[in-house]
């Protein structure tokens, strides 16, 4: 399974509300530094995406998401620089740093262990 699927399907599963945040706020860095891996975002972008790639299963308010990318930045793992274009709003574009792209490798080998352990242990046995 997919790194970007094993959040959507656990939210998805019957998880209580509760828990669902408790999953969320554990995974909203993971989440972010995947999206950023490739591309600098802006934070609005970072939401939508989120969103629509689990299928709503996950969403972020601004008042979560931009405390979140704040910390992020402290840590080192992300840069923001303020972009404007003509017409536009003024936005912040963060960009994955190298530190960042280490955190994130991390997060991934974590959660591949996790999901096989959840795996090993939900498996039908056979009688």
């Amino acid at each position: 399974m997919r790194s970007d699927h094993v959040v959507s399907y656990i939210l998805d599963s019957t998880i209580s509300p509760m828990r669902a945040d408790e999953l969320k706020k554990g995974s909203a860095e993971f989440l972010v530094l995947s999206l950023l891996e490739h591309e600098p975002r802006h934070g609005y972008e970072l939401s939508k995406l989120i969103e629509s790639r689990s299928r709503g299963a996950i969403t972020f308010q601004v008042a979560t998401l931009y405390p979140l990318l704040a910390r992020m930045e402290d840590r080192g793992w992300i840069a923001g620089r303020w972009i404007e274009r003509a017409g536009q709003r003024r936005r912040r574009v963060y960009g994955i740093t190298a530190e960042g792209m280490k955190a994130l490798a991390a997060q991934r080998r974590s959660w591949r262990e996790f999901v096989t352990a959840i795996g090993l242990v939900s498996r039908p046995r056979r009688a």
